[in-house]
């Protein structure tokens, strides 16, 4: 049967990525960075849903004003197994990140799928396409040969995983749809032959220091204040002290240091001859668990108020995201061994367990007791100019979700 499942899942790979590219055509862009939202790319899904034939699909859509539909939707589809009430849920996210700097996309433009060498080129094709289509042509692989999955296989398309998920798995949760012995696998991290299997994550904080000063003209510097400069300093301070002061290493995870990185910047004055009188910095920081987030945080605010002292500037830190990492999911948990059990069988493979850096959906599912593992096989072009997927990964998902849900 196995061979079957197999040769079924190859035979679509033509109209996996016909798919893909139809998704990849559609930006699923927060407002926040923005974009209007996930709904267009969610009528798309739906149309390459009711191909499939699954028993039930259902739609949780989260209100929220600043999207141009006005909401952000969530999309669960159904294929029931013999055991109806125990799931087996695959969790993909339909929102993707920005294209960022046009001209650095070399192979195509960002929304213009291209194929080239086996790979599927465009913004999203990673991150979170590849999982998406994959799922989904799992359920088609097994409708197609009739054959129903011992225990019901959900998948469930969500928004806003880019930019915290209050609106997407936060939103599906309150619904009450997760039962503790579900077994939960989040496709949105992996390796390059899919031996990585993450159980754990680190904490997370997204800061904005925003600095004020006195806005004045350039060739008259003395008689403003400089709040480019001084936030210029404070985030190289700052940047040194986290990095020397949280130095640790935790082997578990990769990378296994902690991560403290300056990002975004906002847009301060219009002209060059303009000394700017307020400036945002963004900074993107992953902790290894074993610090305590406050800690860090008033760190963080002690050389903030140094620097407001000492320049006369306000230097204030604004915390838009913190996430403490729950516990581990157990490398002894079922979906653990169910997982490991199918890539041995599919793919001739011997997985590993371990941590990594990146948020996911898993964290949200280990906070209220419900173990969760994140999967696939990725060359991590996510977030990159060029991002891509290897159509071959994609298929071999594929087989694999097919393998798991018939095991």
């Amino acid at each position: 049967m196995q061979s079957k499942i197999l040769s079924e899942t190859e035979s679509l790979k033509d109209e996996m990525v016909h798919s893909l590219m139809e998704l990849i055509r559609i930006p699923a862009i927060s407002p926040i960075n923005g974009g209007e939202g996930e709904y267009r790319k969610s009528q798309k899904l739906a149309q390459i849903l009711e191909t499939v034939g699954f028993d039930k699909i259902e739609h949780y859509d989260a209100e929220d004003k600043n999207a141009q539909s006005g909401k952000r939707p969530n999309t669960v589809a159904y294929l029931y197994g013999k055991n109806a009430a125990k799931k087996l849920w695959i969790i993909s996210h339909l929102d993707i990140v920005p294209a960022g700097e046009e001209s650095l996309w070399t192979i195509t433009k960002p929304f213009q799928p291209t194929i080239k060498e086996g790979k599927v080129y465009g913004r999203g094709a990673e991150d979170n396409g590849q999982s998406m289509i994959a799922s989904i042509y799992a359920a088609k692989a097994l409708v197609n040969l009739k054959l129903k999955p011992k225990i019901t296989l959900a998948l469930a398309f969500v928004a806003d995983e880019e930019q915290g998920s209050v609106y997407g798995i936060q939103h599906l949760i309150k619904q009450n749809l997760f039962k503790k012995d579900d077994l939960i696998i989040v496709p949105d991290g992996g390796n390059e032959d899919g031996t990585f299997i993450e159980i754990a994550e680190k904490s997370a904080l997204w800061l904005k220091i925003r600095t004020i000063g006195q806005q004045t003209h350039a060739s008259r510097p003395h008689k403003g204040l400089n709040a480019h400069r001084v936030a210029m300093n404070y985030a190289l301070e700052l940047d040194k002290m986290l990095h020397e002061k949280y130095s640790q290493k935790d082997p578990y995870f990769d990378p296994p240091e902690s991560t403290f990185e300056p990002t975004k910047k906002d847009r301060n004055v219009d002209a060059i001859n303009i000394v700017p009188g307020e400036d945002a910095t963004y900074f993107d920081c992953r902790i290894l668990p074993s610090y305590d987030l406050e800690e860090i945080l008033a760190d963080m605010r002690r050389l903030a108020a140094d620097h407001s002292k000492k320049t006369g500037a306000t230097v204030k830190i604004e915390l838009i995201q913190k996430s403490a990492a729950p516990k581990p999911t157990s490398e002894n948990a079922e979906v653990v061994f169910m997982l490991k059990d199918a890539l041995r069988k599919v793919r001739g493979i011997e997985p590993k367990v371990g941590g990594i850096g990146g948020g996911t959906c898993a964290a949200f599912f280990r906070k209220i007791g419900i173990p969760a593992v994140v999967w696939c096989t990725i060359d991590e072009t996510a977030h990159q100019p060029n991002e891509y997927t290897k159509i071959k990964n994609m298929v071999d998902d594929a087989k694999t979700y097919a393998t798991l849900a018939t095991a």
